[in-house]
């Protein structure tokens, strides 16, 4: 009998574990960005870096490459001078990009909200805890 069978539950402990192991991986601040720039389709390194802000050239390579190896993007070098390399959503990407277009959405809309109450937060005097 198998640990999984032995103990009941234990199987959806551990896809639970799993599951926070892949929103870790998608839901990073550079993740999401990357992926809602690409919606639009193919784009190459130097695209990237300049549309989203912040992002360094390190951080950018290692978003990508990560996302590569979850199967959310594909990198396609094609044999030209200089090498022209771009990046593309794969299909199961392009769901993820669906299922957070409305999160980064939210996010706009809320902005200048959420900085008002960060405005008030920090300005109200702090009682120690």
């Amino acid at each position: 009998m198998s640990t999984a069978e032995s103990a009941p539950g234990s199987g959806e402990q551990q896809d639970a574990c799993r599951t926070r192991e892949v929103l870790d991986i998608v839901g990073d601040k550079w993740s999401l960005l990357v992926v809602r720039n690409l919606s639009q389709g193919p784009r190459r390194f130097t695209e990237l870096k300049r549309a989203i802000d912040g992002i360094s050239q390190r951080m950018l390579t290692v978003t990508l490459r990560g996302l590569e190896r979850d199967g959310i993007l594909t990198r396609t070098v094609r044999n030209v001078m200089p090498p022209h390399v771009s990046y593309e959503l794969t299909p199961m990407g392009r769901t993820l990009r669906e299922a957070t277009a409305p999160l980064l959405k939210w996010s706009i809309e809320h902005l200048a909200h959420i900085d008002a109450a960060r405005a008030t937060y920090d300005a109200r005097d702090r009682v120690p805890d």
